[in-house]
């Protein structure tokens, strides 16, 4: 971010060369996105995801990549990053060491779950059965 005004970021989680690039939430990812969050620049970083898996239900690489995605930002969010730059520019780097620890232990996956209550989503994996409804209202007929 330094050197360059924007960046586009392909986000994928590259295990073989011909599949498994579906986006999981992995230290990786989270990592990538409380960086983007410390340094505030959502405006900047333009995020692309991979869903390409062949292995598995194109539907379910689709939700799962992009609900983790969503996750990680989350995560990024929630960090305490302005205390933690305060303390740091006051001298108190004891304190931001504090912060990032207690960061780690944050609820994150309880306010991901109020946030897909709040807009009527499924939480956890209860969007499963969704994915067998549409195989079977939809994916199945295809030929």
């Amino acid at each position: 971010m330094q050197f360059h005004p924007r960046i586009l970021l392909h986000t994928s989680r590259p295990i073989r060369w011909d599949s498994d690039h579906v986006v999981i939430c992995d230290d990786a990812v989270r990592a990538l996105f409380l960086e983007i969050a410390r340094g505030d620049a959502w405006d900047r970083v333009f995020v692309a995801l991979d869903f390409f898996d062949a292995s598995i239900n194109r539907i379910a690489a689709y939700v799962i990549g992009a609900r983790a995605t969503r996750q990680a930002v989350l995560f990024g969010l929630l960090d305490p990053f302005v205390r933690l730059r305060t303390a740091e520019q006051s001298g108190r780097g004891h304190e931001g060491l504090a912060l990032m620890e207690q960061a780690k232990a944050l609820p994150w996956g309880a306010v991901w779950d109020e946030l897909c209550q709040r807009e009527e989503v499924p939480a956890g994996v209860d969007w499963l059965p969704e994915i067998v409804r549409y195989d079977a209202a939809v994916l199945s007929k295809r030929a």
